[in-house]
C-alpha cells in the first residue's frame, strides 16, 4: 500500500456485501508489519457481520473502531470530527454493500483521498447478487483496484466472474481464493476489439463504450495517437470558440444509469459541428491539463470530421 505524500489523509476502502471476507483481509492487513506501524487508525465500520475485529492483538493497540449505522452517517462533519478525535493518521473503511460508494466520496472531507478500494465477493452467492442486485455490484466493482472472489470452488466457471469484471472494469486485478487459502489471480487475456498501434486507431460503432473505458483509465497510453470514431458533437455557450465535446451515451448497467460520455475537442472556429450532430472523426489525441477537466485528460485535436448517420444502437454499451 502506497505512503502518504502530501497532507492527505489516506482512505483505505473495503466494499462488499455482508460476510463476503472484509472483516477478515482488514484485521490481517492490520497484523502486517508492513502496513502498520502503529499509526493511529481510524477504523470505520458501516454494516454489522458475524465476526469480530480480535481487539486483543497487538496490531489493534492504535486501531480505533466507530460504527456509522445509517448511510446518512457519512457527512463530511461526521467524518471530519472522528478523524480529529483520534488524531488519526489514515482511514480505513469496512463499506455497507447495500450503500452506494458516492456516499462516501461525495461527504469526504478535503483533505481526504482514497488511496486503494477493494472488492470482496462471496463467490457461492455473487453470480445472484450480480444478477438481482446489478447496480451495487457495478457500484463496487467499476472503482476498484483488486476484486476478491472467496470461497471459490473448482467446479465454478472463472470465465464467468472474469466477464462481469472486465465488463465493468479492464484495471481491475481479480483474485480467487479458495477454501484451504489458496490464492490464484485471474490471468484470461481480454484483447482489446480495436489495434491501439495501429497508425490510425479505428473504433467501431459496437465499441465505443469499451474504448472510452480504456482510455478513461489508461490515458497515457493514447496520448499522441490518432483515433477515429463515430459520436454526437455537443456545443456548449460557456466554452470558447472551436471547443466542442465529443461523445456518445454509454448505459453501464441498467436504463437508469445512462449518461453522455465523451471528450473536449477542438477545431477551427470556423468548423464547428452542427449541435447534437452525428460526426465521423479523426484526432488526434494529447494528454493534458484543461481548465474545463480540473485535471489531466483526453484532449482531440479534429484532423477531419464528415457528418454521419447515428449508429443502430445509439446508446453505447459494454455487452
Amino acid at each position: 500500500m502506497p505512503a502518504q505524500v502530501n497532507n492527505d489523509m489516506p482512505v483505505y476502502l473495503f466494499t462488499g456485501f455482508l460476510d463476503s471476507g472484509k472483516t477478515k483481509f482488514i484485521q490481517e492487513t492490520l497484523g502486517d508489519k508492513r502496513f502498520n506501524k502503529g499509526e493511529s487508525t481510524l477504523l470505520l465500520l458501516c454494516e454489522e457481520g458475524e465476526e469480530e475485529y480480535d481487539l486483543t492483538l497487538d496490531s489493534m493497540k492504535n486501531v480505533h473502531i466507530e460504527r456509522l449505522e445509517n448511510e446518512s452517517d457519512l457527512t463530511e462533519k461526521v467524518l471530519d470530527y472522528l478523524a480529529k478525535k483520534y488524531r488519526a493518521e489514515r482511514v480505513l473503511v469496512e463499506f455497507n454493500g447495500m450503500w452506494q460508494t458516492s456516499s462516501l466520496y461525495q461527504n469526504m472531507p478535503e483533505t481526504w483521498a482514497v488511496y486503494q478500494e477493494f472488492m470482496f465477493a462471496d463467490a457461492t452467492t455473487f453470480l445472484a447478487y450480480n444478477q438481482n442486485m446489478r447496480q451495487l455490484c457495478v457500484d463496487k466493482i467499476q472503482g476498484c483496484e483488486l476484486v476478491v472472489f472467496n470461497r471459490f470452488e473448482k467446479r465454478m466457471d472463472k470465465m464467468e466472474f472474469h466477464k462481469i469484471v472486465r465488463t465493468l472494469s479492464r484495471r481491475a486485478d481479480i483474485a480467487y481464493e479458495y477454501s484451504d487459502g489458496f490464492v490464484e489471480y485471474d490471468d484470461i487475456e481480454d484483447p482489446l476489439p480495436f489495434d491501439i498501434n495501429a497508425p490510425v486507431v479505428k473504433v467501431e460503432d459496437g465499441d465505443y463504450a469499451l474504448w472510452y473505458r480504456d482510455i478513461s483509465e489508461e490515458p497515457k497510453k493514447y496520448n499522441g495517437k490518432t483515433v477515429e470514431y463515430k459520436a454526437i458533437a455537443m456545443q456548449n455557450k460557456r466554452f470558447p470558440a472551436g471547443l466542442f465535446l465529443f461523445g456518445r451515451r454509454v448505459m453501464t448497467c441498467c436504463v437508469e444509469d445512462i449518461q453522455f460520455a465523451g471528450f473536449l475537442a477542438e477545431c477551427k472556429p470556423s468548423e464547428m459541428p452542427t449541435h447534437k450532430g452525428w460526426y465521423t472523426v479523426r484526432a488526434k489525441v494529447s494528454y493534458k491539463f484543461h481548465r474545463l477537466y480540473r485535471r489531466k485528460g483526453p484532449l482531440l485535436t479534429v484532423l477531419s470530421m464528415t457528418p454521419a448517420e447515428a449508429p443502430e444502437q445509439e446508446v453505447a454499451t459494454f455487452y
